[in-house]
């Protein structure tokens, strides 16, 4: 029966892959995963299923996910017809600071290691910004979404002064007390996976080196075009944009009590994206240019656009909490340790949680399987607690990057306009370049720990 657990996200791998149809993919996940759990029934299956869908709605933190993502659509869509986004490119070509391909890429990557507070508000500016610049030089979308995606989560788990962080301290605390903030700084240096890949994005960045099916998409026209208006005043996209940057930062300060790491990450960023709709909705209204205009129908036609992401985004999050329950996560966790030697236990535990995350789409969701069970092996076995740590949270993001049905991915995606199933795709080479890589360091660290 522990054997079977791996058969729901394996299905939907396959068929994510196979057919293209992420929908389509993640019903079928969430259909095998329900129909396990019920051990065989399949009467009680399909009701399952639609109850498992709205437990996620009706969930607040999921609702507000949902929510945001909805609200990214018609914000895109009003700076974009209002001209802010065309006069803002306009602006950044005319200074030389996005003139080159080389220039477009680090001004990107830039942005998302600024914005490191909360990873969609991080992928969602990025993925702006770098959208009309990369049309304009002729740069794939799917180059966008790496180097959004490759930057942005990487950042927020090397930071840690956000959500991220917060909730590792919490996951940590009950093992090493007084000594859990050292543990998680502890962690930052040894976190492979997570520098590796931030190394590998500046590297192609700044090189225009390519390998893999990335290559070819770069060579390609964009996905789609945008339909920009004429430029106007920049300050359409620069106000809302920094209204919801700096307006996620002061959310979280406030939903935290003035803790920033206590902050609540998806209702701050669903405030703040509401508050820079809002804002850009009334400059406009007061703009003699713009009166007249529907700008209602152009937020609701925004929001229209991202309905099929939201879509993939909800099931994701329902499949994410079915596999919980069916212990997907927990089979894996027993695999890895059930290893004989000792110095492996790094490696293995990145190996796991880079397993758990790709499986069952979700880094926090493996965080809080994983990191309960890599502390005790730590304390154990000798290994340093942030060692363990580092390996949890880095194979995390490896799963957030390489699967297709992570909410990340799709918001990536989403941010940059392209094509999800290609995204994964494309992206997937310099994951595992980077996840080589690593296992390789916790062979090596993890051997030093335990002889040292």
């Amino acid at each position: 029966m522990e054997l079977l657990t791996l058969l729901p996200p394996l299905l939907a791998l396959a068929l994510a892959f196979a057919t293209r149809n992420v929908v389509l993919s993640l019903i079928a996940g969430l259909a095998a995963s329900e129909l396990l759990i019920l051990q065989g029934n399949p009467l009680l299956t399909f009701p399952a299923l639609v109850q498992r869908i709205v437990e996620v709605v009706t969930s607040p933190g999921d609702a507000q996910i949902l929510l945001f993502c909805l609200l990214v659509g018609g914000l895109i869509g009003l700076m974009r017809s209002s001209g802010g986004i065309a006069a803002t490119v306009e602006r950044l070509v005319r200074s030389g600071a996005a003139s080159t391909p080389r220039r477009a890429s680090l001004a990107t990557a830039l942005a998302g290691v600024l914005l490191f507070i909360e990873t969609n508000v991080s992928l969602l500016t990025s993925g702006i910004l770098g959208r009309p610049l990369f049309d304009r030089l002729n740069m794939s979308r799917e180059r966008l979404a790496y180097i959004i995606d490759s930057t942005c989560a990487p950042v927020s788990v090397l930071i840690l002064l956000n959500g991220w962080g917060a909730y590792a301290l919490g996951l940590v605390s009950p093992y090493v007390e007084d000594g859990a903030v050292g543990v998680v700084a502890g962690s930052i240096g040894l976190n492979f996976y997570a520098i590796l890949t931030l190394v590998l994005v500046f590297f192609t960045a700044w090189s225009g080196r390519l390998f893999g099916p990335l290559k070819t998409a770069s060579t390609t026209a964009p996905v789609s075009a945008d339909g920009q208006a004429e430029p106007t005043l920049a300050r359409y996209m620069i106000i809302p944009s920094s209204v919801m940057v700096f307006g996620a930062v002061g959310f979280m300060l406030w939903s935290g009590g003035g803790n920033l790491l206590e902050g609540d990450g998806a209702q701050s960023v669903l405030l703040s994206v509401s508050l820079a709709v809002a804002v850009l909705l009334i400059m406009l209204t007061l703009s003699p240019t713009f009166k007249g205009r529907k700008l209602g129908e152009i937020t609701f036609d925004g929001i229209a656009e991202l309905l099929p992401a939201t879509t993939v985004i909800l099931l994701a999050l329902a499949l994410g909490d079915s596999l919980r329950a069916l212990g997907t996560g927990e089979f894996i966790a027993q695999l890895a340790t059930a290893f004989p030697a000792p110095f492996a236990f790094p490696a293995l535990i990145f190996l796991a949680a880079a397993a758990t995350s790709f499986s069952v789409g979700t880094s926090w969701g493996t965080y809080g399987i994983l990191i309960p069970v890599a502390m005790p092996l730590a304390l154990a076995s000798g290994i340093p607690p942030s060692l363990m740590l580092a390996a949890v949270l880095g194979g995390g993001v490896f799963g957030d990057h390489a699967s297709p049905i992570s909410d990340t991915t799709v918001i990536s995606s989403l941010a940059a306009g392209c094509d999800h199933v290609d995204h994964v795709r494309t992206q997937l080479p310099y994951a595992l370049a980077a996840a080589g890589a690593a296992t390789v360091l916790y062979l090596v660290a993890g051997a030093l720990s335990v002889t040292g």
